[in-house]
C-alpha cells in the first residue's frame, strides 16, 4: 500500500509505481461522476495538479457546497477524515482534502493495480 503524509511523498510513490496517470484518470471518472465538468489533462505535473485541484475544491465549498460534498461522496472520503482537517483558514482546510482526496484516489489505483488480475 502506498503511504505518504504529504502529497510530495504521494506523488514520489505513484510515480515510482507508474500510477500517476492511473490517479489522474480516476479523479477524471469520479469528477465525471459526480456531475462535475472537470478534465484533468494526463500530462499535466503533479504540483500544478495539486494547486488545479486546490481551486477547483476551494470554489466548489463557496460556490457549490452539495457538489462539494458529492464529491467527497463519491471519493470516498471517511468522515473521520474529515473530522481530522482542523483549521481556521478555509484555504489551509482545502489543502488538507487536497491531500485526503489524492490519497484516497491513490488507494484505489493501487489496490486495482494489485487485486485486480
Amino acid at each position: 500500500m502506498l503511504k505518504a503524509v504529504n502529497t510530495v511523498e504521494l506523488f514520489n510513490a505513484l510515480t515510482t509505481e507508474n500510477l500517476y496517470v492511473n490517479l489522474i484518470q480516476q479523479l477524471n471518472k469520479d469528477f465525471q461522476m459526480s456531475n462535475l465538468d472537470i478534465l484533468f489533462e494526463e500530462t499535466i505535473e503533479p504540483i500544478t495538479l495539486q494547486n488545479t485541484l486546490n481551486k477547483v475544491l476551494l470554489d466548489l465549498m463557496r460556490t457549490k457546497y452539495d457538489d462539494y460534498l458529492n464529491l467527497l461522496y463519491r471519493v470516498d472520503i471517511s468522515e473521520k477524515e474529515l473530522l481530522k482537517v482542523k483549521s481556521d483558514n478555509l484555504e489551509a482546510a482545502i489543502h488538507q482534502v487536497t491531500f485526503l482526496i489524492l490519497k484516497r484516489e491513490s488507494q484505489k489505483v493501487w489496490l486495482k493495480k494489485n487485486f485486480n488480475k
